[in-house]
């Protein structure tokens, strides 16, 4: 890895475009390095990762119009959508669109945080869509993937949106540019205008997560990815693009991000050096924001030394400042504590998440979001007695470098009614790579086989699974049948309808 120092620069300056971050990420993609078989196999684990939670998701209301609203851009040759037949083919940024809004409606897909937050998984669906139309084999989307992995967690290491309030899809679309671009096999001065566009177009606010949460957070990733479809077309064509994006006078450091004076700091692979930064993401167990799975277990642990949860008289997290903020009492957002805000809302909401967990022992995609359920009195009773503290400790962790320092939990204290305290405290989610049961590819196909048998066959389900997990052998053909096919339950609006403009 070589450390590169990336700050703005003024436009009468010589600022060659050799050392613009947008130029260093092109080559980053451009390298045809191979791919390690470890790095393979989870590219696999991913895909079906990914399956399975849009599978689950796939009748529920922003999955439903992102899927009509690509339905009303049929192509043939295009690219094809979760849950439909192989033969029904859409435009590919379309594709990317709806495919991408599947992905992440649950929450339930894989994560990466340090700096930023990340959800590296959403840059499949762009993908596999591009593939699909352009007729890219296994082995090149493998390489798009590795790619789209490997810029998303360097920007996400090193450059924090969230403290400027600035969405991460900032560097989805980035990473989903320059993956396209090594997928593709595009010259690097190609990829470095797409990344240029990208992150010119793809700068929104945090609002999106921020109060009651609305279902644009399931389509915002979507949104990004096919703003990078679009860019890499307009590249491939010739036109140019903003630039120095990141450095620029007027540039994003300058004006979005921690302003003209900043220096950010940012490690990037050497020419042939191995693309490995997916094996540092981790996929979740449990549908809900990262930072509430490591909780979600520990609420599970401690459930059994607590006799009566009515007898609770209250819960103290003490955990990172991230958490704290963004999901907890922190944040001060009421809606983490009314019983009527938004499944969106409360799968953001570490006081709700822990109080039902605690209770019911389980966590369960949809029942743990019900509305009857989160209505309970005696629930409603327990997760307004939740509250969260930062730490510096835990927030150091939380950034700390040293895999066997790192940490995404925290300590709770539950005390009881006569004034006794119940103590634990956990670092990792268990299904993380250092937790104490670590997903591996059993466990993938396992979450897939869960999650989809409401609308997928047995059968279905073995094709696919042999696909994915293979899928760096397969032709161009075998990549057109990529995603599951609902084949024993329907979809609903599954043809194109119109209530919309399209």
């Amino acid at each position: 890895m070589k450390i590169h120092d990336v700050r703005t620069h003024p436009s009468a300056a010589p600022f060659p475009r050799e050392e613009e971050l947008a130029w260093k990420l092109a080559m980053v993609a451009a390298d045809p390095v191979p791919l390690d078989a470890d790095v393979a196999e989870m590219i696999g684990n991913r895909i079906v990762d990914n399956a399975s939670v849009a599978m689950a998701a796939i009748n529920r209301a922003p999955v439903v119009a992102a899927r009509a609203q690509a339905l009303a851009h049929p192509r043939d040759g295009g690219a094809t959508l979760f849950g439909l037949p192989a033969d029904i083919r859409v435009d590919a940024e379309w594709a990317a669109w709806a495919n991408g809004t599947a992905v992440r409606e649950l929450d339930f897909h894989d994560t990466f945080l340090m700096a930023d937050y990340a959800h590296p998984g959403d840059s499949i669906p762009p993908m596999i869509a591009v593939a699909q139309q352009m007729g890219c084999d296994g082995a090149a989307l493998l390489r798009g993937i590795a790619a789209a992995y490997e810029i998303h967690i360097a920007l996400v290491k090193s450059i924090s949106l969230h403290a400027h309030k600035i969405d991460h899809i900032a560097h989805t679309g980035v990473a989903a540019a320059g993956g396209l671009g090594a997928m593709l096999g595009l010259p690097v001065d190609t990829i470095y205008q797409a990344i240029n566009q990208t992150l010119h177009v793809c700068c929104t606010t945090r609002q999106s997560r921020k109060g009651r949460i609305s279902s644009w957070k399931a389509a915002a990733p979507g949104h990004s990815t096919k703003l990078a479809i679009e860019a890499v077309d307009r590249a491939m064509r010739g036109q140019t693009s903003p630039a120095p994006i990141y450095e620029g006078e007027d540039g994003v450091i300058a004006w979005l991000l921690d302003g003209p004076e900043a220096v950010y700091h940012v490690a990037l692979p050497e020419a042939g050096e191995a693309k490995r930064a997916i094996l540092e993401s981790y996929t979740k167990a449990h549908s809900a924001e990262y930072q509430a799975q490591a909780m979600i277990d520990l609420a599970f642990r401690m459930r059994g030394r607590i006799p009566d949860t009515g007898k609770i008289a209250e819960i103290r997290i003490l955990t990172s400042e991230h958490t704290h903020k963004v999901i907890g009492s922190g944040a001060n957002d009421p809606q983490k504590y009314d019983p009527d805000a938004s499944r969106e809302t409360l799968d953001h909401s570490l006081p709700y998440i822990f109080a039902v967990a605690l209770e019911d022992g389980r966590w369960h995609h949809e029942d743990s979001y019900d509305s009857e359920r989160a209505h309970r009195p005696e629930t409603v009773s327990l997760w307004q007695k939740v509250q969260t503290e930062g730490d510096a400790e835990w927030e150091r962790r939380y950034h700390s470098t040293d895999l066997s320092d790192k940490a995404f939990g925290g300590k709770v204290t539950i005390v009881l009614d006569d004034g006794t305290q119940v103590t634990d405290e956990i670092a990792m989610a268990d299904a993380h790579p250092q937790g104490a049961s670590p997903f591996a590819r059993a466990n993938y196909i396992a979450k897939f086989d869960t999650l989809a048998a409401h609308a997928v066959s047995e059968t279905e389900r073995t094709r696919f699974t042999e696909l994915a997990t293979n899928v760096g052998t397969g032709d161009a053909a075998s990549l057109t049948r990529l995603l599951p096919v609902a084949d024993t339950g329907s979809l609903q609006n599954a043809a194109r309808n119109t209530d919309g403009i399209f």
